[in-house]
């Protein structure tokens, strides 16, 4: 997927625009953040319990957090059904800002962040417990570089997925 230039929403309390960051200039927003940097990387379509738990443990772990956030395309080329994302990337991007534990937003095009952490070279990459953490490419990639790679627990019952399913009632 090619990269596309994603505009910050200007409808948006100027706090919030400053934490979503177009893709050409997260490398220099990076540079100004306090170190380590923690990354992470997600569709986050409905914000839940297990998304804050998560984030507010991840941002634990180092002086900024970064979330790579899933555009469109890509949370639609990931399967997890025709009508996903729910919340289009704009929405998700400005409800991601508002939370405290986040500092910095950036979409990305592709199906994983591994171009986009390539970029931006975080010190620490972090992804739920749900993910075998040493099995993934960005864990080598974020290695190459001295970086480290933290698995967090997974909260059972806490999904997009679940939550969609129950407001359906098929769950």
């Amino acid at each position: 997927m090619p990269q596309t230039s994603h505009p910050v929403p200007t409808d948006l309390p100027s706090t919030l625009q400053a934490k979503i960051c177009p893709r050409s200039q997260a490398g220099a927003a990076i540079a100004r953040l306090p170190r380590p940097v923690v990354f992470t990387n997600g569709v986050f379509d409905i914000l839940h319990r297990g998304h804050v738990s998560y984030l507010a443990s991840a941002r634990a772990l180092g002086a900024s957090l970064v979330v790579g956030l899933n555009s469109d395309a890509s949370a639609r080329s990931l399967g997890k059904g025709p009508e996903r994302p729910l919340n289009p990337q704009d929405d998700r991007a400005a409800v991601l800002a508002a939370l405290q534990s986040v500092d910095l937003v950036v979409l990305f095009e592709e199906s994983t962040p591994l171009v986009l952490l390539a970029e931006l070279r975080p010190d620490v990459y972090v992804k739920g417990g749900d993910y075998d953490i040493e099995g993934l490419a960005e864990t080598a990639l974020v290695r190459s570089w001295g970086g480290r790679s933290q698995a967090l627990p997974f909260v059972e019952g806490r999904s997009t997925t679940s939550l969609v399913q129950r407001i359906r009632g098929t769950a």
